[in-house]
């Protein structure tokens, strides 16, 4: 006989999780699937997932390990945090060890880990990706915000991050800081990242540098924030963005020496709820990570793609009167209609939510509101995760040009038909707002 339940049954969860929806990137993606299934034509512009194929020669490396079935440290495994260590020296110019290295099952298990195991408050920019902010709740730590602006490629300046500091006491403190940034697709400078490193030393700041996006930076240029600040920042990385490998499930974080302590509590933390991660993708991931030279072509082609669809994009939407910025990096664009306000209020749409509804339900155009990302509800902004395009012909068609000459003007039209049209189908829908 089964239980008899009352029918308010959330009254059996967790404070912490009473109310708790499915991330918002995880949702839409569901979502628009349903839709397709259903027959409907929707342009899947809401998960941030690679549109280009796994390197052939990692996915090479995976089958030569899928006999591997034994659980490996809970740490990961030695040679791949060797390799990921030489690759964090190289780069960077500091010294690190296999043993500041700690492998996850995606970087994602490895944040809110982190977020369990140190005691201190949640420091998250605005806007920022859309989980830190539901893993500091779920943990029940304090969350302080800092709201950035357009004006500021929509990062924290130091000087905010300092007054924040000085304004709520003395206590412990993570600073998210994520670059290239998800949803914007901007990033940081070195001159920036070094003041932003100033001031985090002054007030004892762990930083947690989620430069998952890194290797996608348009330039190839890309700085972190680690040089200027090694003793206090947490390098997170995995395999899921820049190699396309987000089914995957690896993850990392380089811890500063000063560090061990957590990075040994995140660890036993770890052999209680993940145990290890999966050993085939851990073997794969060590040819991934030494970056030869099937790598460096598959980026160096891959960074060129989306530099020009995003920059085609941008220059589309900003036809309409809308406030973007051009990305630097990764493959997002974070367009503010607001300057349309009047015109779209005139027409029942209030805030980004409504507004993204709205998107969905007339032209199959699925994105993401601000307000999913830390932005006020009425704030009209949008993240567009411009993916929707078949990445392993689009690398082919870059593969037969120069690599020392800009792809052509009509590149992004050609071969990301679908990313095009659905921008077409956004414009023409905000100038209905006029």
């Amino acid at each position: 006989m089964p239980i008899s339940l009352p029918e308010e049954l959330d009254q059996y969860l967790t404070p912490n999780v009473k109310g708790l929806k499915p991330s918002a990137t995880v949702a839409i993606n569901d979502r628009s699937n349903t839709l397709r299934d259903q027959g409907r034509d929707v342009f899947k512009l809401g998960l941030g997932q690679s549109p280009f194929p796994v390197p052939e020669e990692v996915v090479d490396a995976l089958r030569e390990n899928a006999h591997k079935k034994d659980y490996l440290n809970v740490k990961g495994l030695y040679q791949l945090r060797r390799t990921i260590a030489e690759r964090h020296c190289r780069t960077f110019d500091i010294e690190a060890s296999a043993e500041d290295v700690l492998i996850g099952p995606g970087s994602k298990e490895l944040m809110f880990l982190l977020q369990l195991c140190y005691d201190g408050d949640i420091v998250i920019p605005s806007p920022a990706w859309v989980s830190y902010e539901p893993q500091a709740r779920i943990v029940g730590r304090p969350i302080y915000r800092l709201h950035c602006t357009i004006e500021n490629d929509w990062f924290p300046t130091a000087e905010e991050i300092d007054l924040l500091c000085r304004n709520n006491g003395s206590g412990n403190r993570i600073l998210i800081l994520n670059y290239p940034l998800n949803p914007t697709g901007t990033t940081l400078s070195r001159e920036r990242l070094k003041e932003i490193a100033d001031v985090a030393r002054q007030n004892r700041i762990i930083i947690l540098s989620d430069e998952i996006y890194g290797k996608l930076d348009h330039d190839g240029i890309h700085h972190s924030i680690v040089p200027f600040y090694p003793e206090g920042t947490i390098f997170s990385g995995g395999l899921s963005k820049w190699c396309g490998a987000g089914g995957w499930r690896l993850g990392l974080f380089v811890f500063p020496p000063g560090l061990r302590w957590l990075q040994d509590a995140m660890a036993a933390v770890g052999t209680e709820t993940f145990t290890s991660t999966c050993a085939p993708v851990q073997h794969a991931a060590i040819t991934a990570f030494e970056e030869g030279p099937e790598i460096t072509h598959y980026l160096l082609h891959a960074r060129r793609i989306l530099g020009v669809l995003g920059r085609t994009l941008a220059a589309q939407i900003r036809g309409t009167g809308a406030e973007i910025l051009d990305p630097a990096g990764a493959f997002y664009l974070f367009p503010d209609f607001s300057p349309l306000a009047d015109g779209m209020r005139s027409r029942g749409v209030m805030t980004s939510k409504e507004m993204c509804e709205r998107l969905l339900e007339d032209t199959g155009v699925a994105v993401l509101p601000g307000v999913d990302f830390g932005r006020p509800r009425e704030e009209l902004t949008m993240r567009i995760a411009y993916v929707d395009f078949d990445g392993a012909e689009t690398l082919r068609a870059s593969e037969e040009l120069p690599l020392d000459r800009p792809l052509p003007t009509d590149f992004a039209r050609k071969h990301c038909p679908r990313v095009i049209e659905a921008i077409d189908r956004l414009c023409r829908w905000v100038e209905g707002f006029r």
